[in-house]
C-alpha cells in the first residue's frame, strides 16, 4: 500500500516537473521568436483589455508599434533615467536595487518593492500578472535571464517602449504621445518625454492626476537626470 502511495506521489511530482519545463520552453520559444518579430499583445495588454471590456464590451486598446529609430531620443533617455539608470551596464538585475528592495520588504514584512530593472519589467509585462509574490518574482527572474541572453539592449528597450502601459487602454510610446500631446513618439520634446516617463510606475492613476505634487516631483527629478542617461544606439 505504502509503495503504491509513494509511486503515485512520484508520478505526480514527475508530471508537475514536466509541465513546468514545458511552460519554460513555451516562454523561451516566444522570447526567441520576438528577437526579430514584434509582439502583437502581452499579458498586461490582455488583462487591460479584459478590464476595459468589463465596462464597455466593445472597448479596444490604443496601441501602435513604432521602430526604435522612430521614438524620440528624449523619451529613451527619460525612461532609462526614471526606471533603470544602469540599464546598459547590468545583465538584467540591479544588485544594489534588489538589496534595497529586500530591506524594504523585510521592514514591511511583505513584498512591497521589487527593485526591478527595465528587463525585469519587460519580462513581467510580456508574460506575467501584476500580482506581488515570491513565486512570480522567481518566474520573472527566469524570463529576464532568457531575454538578456538572447536580445540586444536596443531590442529590449525597443520592445519595452512599445508595450508598457501609459493609461487606461493605452500601450506603447506612439499611443501615449498621441493621447497626451497629439504628436508622434518621434516628435516628443524633452519636457513631454519627462512627463510621460513620470507616469510609468502608476499610469492609470497618473492619467488623471498629472497635477499632483508627487507627479510634478517625479517630472522634476527625471528632467534633472535624463541628460546623463545612456541609451542604446
Amino acid at each position: 500500500m505504502m509503495r503504491a502511495v509513494v509511486r503515485g506521489i512520484g508520478k505526480a511530482v514527475a508530471a508537475a516537473v514536466a509541465l513546468i519545463i514545458l511552460y519554460q520552453l513555451w516562454i523561451f520559444a516566444h522570447v526567441l521568436w520576438w528577437i526579430d518579430h514584434n509582439p502583437k499583445s502581452t499579458a498586461f495588454m490582455a488583462a487591460g483589455l479584459e478590464r476595459q471590456q468589463d465596462k464597455r464590451p466593445d472597448a479596444e486598446l490604443r496601441h501602435k508599434w513604432v521602430p526604435y529609430d522612430r521614438i524620440s531620443i528624449h523619451l529613451k533617455r527619460a525612461i532609462v533615467a526614471a526606471e533603470d539608470a544602469k540599464f546598459l551596464s547590468h545583465e538584467g538585475f540591479d544588485v544594489e536595487g534588489i538589496e534595497a528592495a529586500v530591506k524594504k520588504n523585510l521592514k514591511k514584512g511583505r513584498l512591497v518593492a521589487g527593485g526591478s530593472t527595465i528587463s525585469q519589467q519587460l519580462a513581467k509585462n510580456l508574460f506575467l500578472s501584476g500580482e506581488r509574490s515570491f513565486v512570480r518574482k522567481g518566474q520573472e527572474a527566469i524570463i529576464t535571464l532568457m531575454i538578456e541572453t538572447t536580445w540586444s539592449k536596443r531590442r529590449i528597450l525597443e520592445v519595452y517602449l512599445n508595450v508598457i502601459e501609459w493609461g487606461n487602454g493605452i500601450y506603447g510610446a506612439e499611443a501615449a504621445a498621441r493621447r497626451y500631446y497629439r504628436t508622434s513618439a518621434a516628435n516628443l520634446n524633452r519636457d513631454q518625454a519627462a512627463r510621460l516617463a513620470a507616469m510609468v510606475p502608476n499610469p492609470r492613476w497618473y492619467e488623471n492626476h498629472r497635477s499632483s505634487r508627487a507627479y510634478q516631483r517625479r517630472v522634476a527629478v527625471i528632467s534633472q537626470y535624463m541628460g546623463y542617461a545612456k541609451v542604446p544606439r
